[in-house]
């Protein structure tokens, strides 16, 4: 359900997009981006690291795309949002504590050596890094429909398949794990 409301703001774009294009879609975006904060506060009173990144940035770029009415600052969002992402994952690589990835999943599951924490947060900052990196390739090569098009289903679809296949590495480790632990025993 969290999956869902988190993609609102991105579905309204996609659907203002294909109604009244980019510049009535970056408004309904920064509209959206600004409801979902809302709700997120009054509901939790507080509001994730990554929503409030994403709302800032929504703000900022959509609102140079608005002013200057210039669809390359939209564009190049997504990119920004997805590199402070992995700049985020990977500078918990090296600070005191667990990485950015144990804290989200840490109480959910228990990963044994704690080097798998580490490659499974590398593996996010390479997921991100990806992200970005196709973003502005579809930017620039494509059609701004195309980009639209890529920025809902392309990216969704490549983090659909980047979940299943780290449920798939993560159900290996534990099952190694488990393995382990039994034998021991």
């Amino acid at each position: 359900m969290q999956m869902l409301f988190d993609l609102l703001p991105v579905v309204f774009f996609f659907i203002a997009y294909k109604m009244a294009g980019i510049y009535v879609a970056t408004a309904v975006l920064i509209v959206g981006v600004l409801v979902q904060t809302a709700i997120s506060w009054f509901k939790h009173r507080k509001v994730s690291p990554m929503l409030l990144t994403s709302a800032i940035l929504v703000l900022v770029f959509g609102g140079l795309t608005l002013l200057i009415h210039d669809a390359t600052f939209i564009k190049w969002k997504p990119t920004i949002v997805n590199l402070l992402f992995a700049g985020a994952f990977l500078a918990s690589q090296f600070m005191q504590g667990p990485t950015i990835v144990q804290r989200l999943m840490g109480e959910k599951i228990k990963l044994e050596p704690a080097s798998l924490w580490t490659r499974l947060n590398l593996m996010w900052v390479g997921y991100f890094i990806l992200c970005a990196v196709l973003n502005l390739y579809v930017a620039y090569n494509f059609s701004e429909n195309t980009w639209v098009n890529f920025k809902l289903f392309g990216l969704m679809g490549l983090t659909i398949v980047f979940a299943l296949a780290q449920g798939y590495w993560l159900g290996r480790k534990l099952d190694q794990v488990e393995a382990g632990a039994a034998r021991t025993e």
